[in-house]
């Protein structure tokens, strides 16, 4: 089992550099990180946006680029289409998402015509490597999907619980996280976590052990649940959180990313190919990191 994300940076040097697409390239910080993924032999990259600009920001930072690596676009919302339909076409293996908005890179994958949708829900997945925490916490959904119903929390749980297998869990064990760790119809997210419990129990949720209503000090600390009395089969030993809506999971990442120094990757679950879905303010190290993981799901 993976329990450090450095691991995951050694073992996706072991296979051949994945070949990405990176929409919207033109950019200082993107450009580092890709330049890092290349000189740790981790990416082949395809940069997309106005070709001009990528060489302007790239000269900045003394990478020379060659020609094979430029696709130019005139605008970002182009360079999002681009970038999608290299992947679409086999051309890359990976989409990354450079400086533009969310919704601008979302409206390219998710378009039915040309995206990269499929059956199932796209879901974005954290993986932090807590210094508190004795092995990988995965955070679902902070990213993608706002207020979540059950339907889309199942499938949020399983894709979570694929990517923790990829990782080497061969049992992941997911809490269903809520304020409080009893049912309460007056706060949904029990009720919800609840559901998820009793469908992981009746197989519509597969791979997994899964628990909940818990508060995150239940789910997080053995000891937490044992003086309220709680007998959970996850507490002080879970893989995975689901949290309840977009709000909760993105304030939960953000605390333990910049108050308990987590190191951070991140990749979409349920496209047609592994999507870096970074945010603009991310340093090099959390975007390589998140590279070398969706490297490793190309396997």
């Amino acid at each position: 089992m993976i329990r450090k994300l450095q691991e995951i940076v050694e073992l996706a040097q072991e296979k051949q550099p994945t070949r990405v697409a990176v929409a919207a390239a033109a950019h200082k910080l993107v450009l580092q990180s890709v330049q890092r993924a290349v000189n740790l032999g981790l990416v082949e990259p395809l940069l997309v946006g106005r070709e001009e600009d990528i060489r302007r920001e790239a000269a900045a930072i003394g990478w020379e680029l060659t020609d094979e690596y430029i696709v130019s676009t005139e605008t970002n919302r182009a360079a999002a289409t681009a970038a999608v339909e290299l992947v679409r076409e086999g051309e890359a293996e990976v989409l990354m998402k450079g400086y533009l908005h969310t919704d601008e890179m979302l409206h390219a994958v998710l378009s039915k015509e040309t995206g990269l949708r499929t059956d199932r829900l796209l879901s974005h997945v954290f993986v932090l490597e807590v210094p508190t925490y004795h092995k990988l916490l995965l955070i679902s959904d902070a990213a993608i999907n706002i207020n979540p119903d059950i339907t889309k929390k199942a499938s949020i749980a399983q894709n979570a619980i694929d990517l923790a297998k990829k990782l080497g869990v061969e049992l992941p064990k997911v809490a269903a996280l809520s304020s409080v760790e009893t049912i309460n119809p007056n706060i949904p997210s029990t009720v919800h976590a609840a559901c998820l419990s009793k469908m992981a129990e009746r197989g519509q949720i597969k791979g997994g052990i899964v628990d909940g209503p818990l508060a995150f000090d239940n789910a997080i600390s053995a000891e937490a649940a044992e003086d309220k009395g709680i007998k959970s089969p996850v507490s002080g030993d879970i893989d995975v959180v689901v949290v309840p809506d977009l709000d909760a999971g993105n304030i939960l990442f953000k605390n333990l990313e910049y108050l308990a120094s987590a190191k951070v990757a991140g990749v979409v679950m349920g496209a047609s190919a592994p999507v870096v879905l970074t945010s603009r303010s991310d340093p090099p190290k959390a975007r390589v990191y998140s590279l070398a993981l969706a490297g490793l799901l190309c396997c």
